[in-house]
């Protein structure tokens, strides 16, 4: 006897036979079982199809048919689960190398059984045939040989054959096809004459709750357990409160036998939360009787909570189950790690008592249970060394095991690889952009790969689990990163810790609210100002230099007669010729090679000087776009052709090889030493040597601001030559950027961009909403929008309803989701909307992904505009409905420039009414449905709008350059920004006669020393007590400090000793060495002749190289050049 002999009554024969296979290997072979399962409701599925008389979807393999929506809605939400439930337990016995747990196999045949029962009674023409009151019996199941894995192979083959030519006999032999179809047609009628002759309802218990279970079962499966032994369900427990048993629903044992984890499940409608006191019970008791205290999950098979009590962690929401080494290694943390608090730091990775002290405020947080750390660090600053360094200790202190850093480009996560491989030797550091799944201690990723590989499943297990990590590393928390990757952080159940340089009153409130922290209160900061008063990186010098198309573009009644017949000569394409051009259209739509000129020259004048003066340092220009970037370099390369184009070159991601480039740009003395940049460079590069920044593009985001900022304030020892070190950087912004932020404006880091798609869904659920307030009533059946409201409101929630049947509920960014997916995947749910729940469902369903695809965004985006017109519309919003037929109207008129296109032809009617005023008046919303669905497919054939793009060469007028703090940053200390002023102006005036004397090494008088402060004191560049500081140490000598001395004047004071004919090579690249020190600093003090760089030539000092009388007169010339600053009568 078999539980599937009904079939056979129902004459099925096929769908029997496979369902009596499948029954014949539950007890031998659960792979077989599973195949032939999945077989028999594959001859099912397509059985109702030809009896319900569905249209095939468009992808005609099992999946897409189980979840059509003309199955789906015609077909209880119930079956539609276990039917899927079989489809996966199949695809997995055929697919995976794993075994297939006896008790899978067993759910497998009991939704199979249910399947089979609830179609013979609904969709034969046998329905008393059906057992509708007898569940399945495994007991009745025959016992078959298994099959070996080649003949499991064998069969799946055998099956896809038989498939494949049966659809093509029908394909192709129109006779069979005709037979088939007079045979539907009689077991149609057949079937509709038994059907209406049925009196017994449809009684059975289908037993939701058992599918629920079913499905906990297979995301159990995906952590590895299989479940497979009779103490792993229902285990006995003693020692419960009521002084009874109590049987736990699953126990998840260790491979020493001893319990690991208690699961306590409850039915889909209650709160998980409802099992949280029960599982806490289990718990105590298998802990009494094992000696272990197992970690407590509790669910309701939507929301996973675990509770790991005994390590001192509070419950906490989960998005799936722990292997059994995760959970091993949980258990076994509870005794083995060792205290954060004094525990080692590496100080070969990081010595900065800033980095200890960010290190030991996470080892604070952690110790107390917190699992969340957010550090702010100026870029700069070390950020990366100092999760190296936390790493390390957390590994070293049994806290971590494995680690996920995750970063936003490739660039930065090619840079992170290389530092956790140089610092971390011994912790495999794995590439996840670059390399397969391997090994490893360090991940390292970018947001996106990192997205894809949660989503993957390695033979029915998902490599990467809840539990996987221990640490995820977020390199620049910010806004967008949460926006857009927030389903990583909440998949991942570990320590986070996030870096930032966006200052911690400009962290986006929801950046901190991932951490679990008050707003403005990260766990560590060490912000730029504090990095630039303790000397560990350098301030910026803001130099405001717009210019008058920059910052208040061009108009044509202002421009001379000369240049009004240039601008009317310009080819502005289908545009008529503009009045004016605005400052955001120049370096867009727009480009004037005088603007552009003018701040290069700007830049080339007045920017940082290397290599002695004579050659610009590096500098990064920020473009607005690619075009913009290009145009900066041809623009370079015609006013500087000197440099042979080689000088400036654009590096963004659409220049090859760029990262080529990029190592070239971080070599001092190699080519370009400009970068032209589109974002590419505006974070995560390290180029210490970058001492202008040129901000030729306006910037509104914070968090964007800083980073851009932080590519220059990285120290760099002796880059102006021996002695002279990086003290700052300079900031030239064309674009108002800096007196924007330095205002404490508010800013913005910009909203993230919703999709197209998700806009549509958010549009369309506010329809249905509107028309259910404005227009109750009764729904029609689906097809009606084109001839009513309540058709209309009937066919927008069906789209709805299509994408949300076409979510994977096994996908990572639907599983949070599971409860809304399954509730609004079936059409009942749809028939009444409220405003709440339609709020519900926009915020948490419109931006997840789904099967049910449109690929013509042109149609995509003409549906949006007729809905937003209908919306508007009901909701009596004039103004935004008198725009968008406008719009409309637009269209339909380009449209009708096409009509040699024989669709397009088709509506020419209809087309001419849209572009008619009348047809406007009194408007129907079905009207405009029928609108949305005759033209939608027609606009990918309007060409597409370009604005052009024009080039020109007015006169611009630069502006005058001035100085602008940073907000929130100190640029130096008081002293440094005065000696930053005094620098630049004296620089600029080196023809007075007095620095000419200082400059040239000729001895300066009491009266020369009066001069100098006399300029110090008109140029207005300090305060009195800056110039009084200035001269403790004579102000002569900090004067030529600033200034140099001239290198011939240098060269002329030590000629004796660079003849090659008296003196070795040694000995004239000894003093070669101080001639360059003496060129940058104006002085060197003779101490500094036994430090760097010129013991590196002379370990032991010039005695090492020159006689003593030559050390004496050596040093006798280094005071003479010293006292030629100083005066005897002036002040010392």
């Amino acid at each position: 006897m078999s539980n599937f002999a009904f079939i056979g009554a129902a004459e099925w024969p096929d769908i029997q036979s496979d369902c009596a296979r499948a029954e014949s290997y539950l007890a031998s072979d659960p792979r077989s079982a599973c195949i032939y399962g999945r077989r028999a409701i594959e001859q099912l599925v397509g059985l109702l199809y030809d009896v319900m008389d569905l249209p095939l979807p468009y992808k005609d393999d099992l999946a897409a048919r189980i979840n059509e929506r003309p199955f789906s809605t015609q077909v209880p939400p119930a079956i539609v689960h276990k039917l899927n439930l079989i489809r996966k337990a199949g695809n997995a016995a055929v697919h995976e190398r794993r075994a297939i747990a006896p008790n899978i196999a067993l759910a497998v045949l009991r939704e199979l059984h249910h399947v089979t029962v609830w179609a013979v009674y609904h969709h034969s023409a046998y329905p008393k045939a059906a057992p509708l009151k007898l569940p399945f019996d495994p007991k009745l199941a025959a016992k078959a040989a298994p099959l070996s894995r080649d003949e499991v192979a064998q069969l799946a083959t055998k099956f896809k054959a038989q498939d494949e030519a049966h659809a093509k006999a029908l394909a192709e032999k129109d006779e069979l096809a005709a037979s088939k179809d007079a045979e539907i047609a009689a077991l149609r009628e057949q079937i509709k004459a038994a059907q209406a002759a049925k009196q017994q309802p449809d009684d059975r218990d289908y037993n939701e709750a058992q599918t629920r279970t079913e499905y906990i079962d297979l995301d159990l499966a995906e952590a590895g357990w299989t479940l497979d032994q009779p103490r792993d369900r229902e285990f006995e427990v003693t020692g419960m409160p009521s002084g009874g048993m109590g049987y736990v629903d699953y126990v998840l044992w260790g491979a020493d036998g001893l319990p690991l984890a208690v699961v306590e499940a409850k039915r889909t409608s209650r709160s998980p939360h409802v099992g949280q006191e029960q599982a806490k019970q289990y718990a105590d008791c298998l802990e009494k009787m094992t000696g272990r205290r197992p970690i407590i999950f509790y669910t309701n098979g939507y929301e996973h909570w675990m509770w790991d009590d005994a390590g001192g962690y509070p419950p906490r929401q989960v998005q799936g189950f722990f292997t059994a080494d995760e959970l091993a290694l949980t258990i076994s943390r509870r005794t083995s790690r060792k205290p954060l608090v004094g525990a080692e730091i590496d100080s070969e990775i990081v010595e900065r008592h800033y980095q200890i002290h960010a290190i030991r405020r996470v080892g604070e947080e952690f110790t107390a249970h917190k699992r969340e750390a957010l550090l702010v660090m100026a870029t700069g600053s070390g950020k990366t060394r100092t999760v190296i360094a936390l790493v390390k200790q957390l590994m070293e202190a049994g806290w971590v095991k494995r680690v996920l850093f995750l970063a936003d480009r490739t660039a930065l996560v090619n840079q992170a690889v290389g530092a956790f491989k140089e610092h971390l030797p011994n912790a495999t550091t794995v590439n996840l952009v670059t390399e397969k799944i391997t090994d490893g201690r360090v991940y390292v990723s970018t947001y996106p790969t990192m997205l894809n590989l949660i989503n993957s499943v390695d033979d029915g297990i998902r490599p990467f689990g809840p539990g996987y990590f221990d640490l995820v590393v977020i390199d620049e928390a910010h806004r967008s990163v949460y926006q857009k990757y927030r389903a990583i952080f909440e998949w991942f159940d570990s320590l986070l810790v996030g870096l930032t340089a966006t200052p911690k009153d400009e962290v986006d409130h929801n950046t901190y609210r991932l951490f679990n922290l008050e707003d403005g209160m990260p766990t560590d900061a060490y912000s730029l100002d504090d990095a630039v008063k303790e000397g560990f990186l350098v301030p910026a010098v803001g130099i405001s230099v717009g210019t008058k198309f920059l910052r208040q573009g061009i108009r044509y009644d202002e421009l001379t007669e000369a240049q009004k017949d240039e601008w009317d000569s310009l080819d502005w394409g289908d545009d008529d010729t503009p009045d004016a051009m605005s400052a955001e259209e120049l370096g867009r739509f727009w480009f004037n090679a005088d603007t552009v000129d003018k701040i290069l020259a700007q830049l080339m004048s007045q920017g940082h000087k290397v290599a002695g003066g004579d050659r610009l340092g590096k500098t990064v220009i920020f473009a607005k776009n690619q075009a913009h970037a290009q145009f900066i370099a041809e623009r370079f390369d015609i006013q500087y052709p000197e440099y042979a184009g080689s000088f400036a070159r654009v590096i963004t991601h659409s220049t090859e090889r760029a990262q080529s480039l990029i190592d070239d740009f971080s070599v001092t003395d190699k080519g370009p030493h400009i970068a032209i940049s589109v974002d590419m460079l505006d974070t995560g590069i390290d180029v210490p040597d970058v001492v202008n920044l040129v901000f030729f593009k306006e910037i509104r985001s914070k968090s964007k601001f800083w980073q851009m900022i932080g590519r220059g304030t990285r120290l760099r020892p002796n880059l102006f030559g021996p002695g002279q070190d990086k003290e700052n950087f300079y900031v030239f912004d064309c674009c108002g950027n800096l007196e924007f932020f330095s205002q404490d404006l508010p800013g913005t880091e910009g909203s993230l961009q919703k999709s197209l798609n998700q806009r549509l869904f958010e549009t369309r659920v506010g329809l249905v909403t509107a028309l259910d307030s404005a227009v109750p009533g009764t729904n029609p059946p689906e097809g009606h929008g084109t001839e009513t409201e309540r058709g209309l409101r009937v066919d927008t929630a069906w789209s709805l309803h299509k994408i949300v049947v076409g979510m994977n509920m096994d996908n990572v960014l639907v599983r949070p989701h599971r409860r809304l997916v399954e509730q609004y995947a079936q059409w009942p749910a749809w028939s009444s909307l409220t405003h709440e729940a339609a709020g519900d469902v926009a915020a948490q369903l419109a931006g997840l992904p789904s099967s049910e695809l449109d690929n013509d965004e042109q149609a995509k985006r003409f549906d949006l505009l007729i809905l937003r017109r209908q919306l508007a519309q009901l909701e009596g919003d004039a103004v935004a409905a008198e725009r968008i037929r406008t719009k409309i109207q637009g269209i339909a008129e380009g449209l009708l420039t096409k009509t040699s296109i024989p669709s397009v032809a088709a509506q020419q009617a209809l087309l001419d009414d849209i572009c008619a005023d009348e047809w406007w008046v009194d408007v129907t919303l079905p009207m405009l449905e029928l609108v949305r669905l005759r033209v939608r497919a027609l606009v990918r054939f309007l060409d597409p709008a370009q604005k052009t793009v024009v080039y020109t060469d007015f006169q611009d007028e630069l502006g005058e350059a001035t100085l602008v703090d940073l907000p929130n940053v100190t640029p130096g200390t008081n002293w440094d920004r005065f000696k930053t002023k005094a620098r630049a102006y004296l620089r600029s005036h080196l023809d007075h006669i007095t620095l000419q004397r200082l400059y040239r090494n000729k001895p300066l008088t009491p009266d020369d020393l009066v001069a100098l402060e006399r300029m110090l004191i008109d140029s207005g560049v300090g305060e009195p007590a800056d110039i009084d500081l200035a001269k403790v140490d004579g102000l002569g000598l900090f004067v030529r400090s600033l200034v140099g001395l001239d290198r011939a004047a240098a060269t002329e004071a030590f000629g004796a000793y660079l003849d090659g004919s008296r003196f070795t090579a040694d000995q004239i690249r000894f003093i070669n060495l101080i001639v360059t020190e003496l060129t940058a600093t104006g002085v060197v003090a003779v101490a500094r002749l036994y430090d760097s760089p010129y013991t590196d030539k002379a370990p032991t000092g010039p005695e090492e190289v020159f006689p003593e009388a030559d050390v004496d007169n050596i040093v006798s010339i280094l005071n003479t050049v010293r006292a030629n600053a100083a005066p005897h009568g002036g002040v010392a």
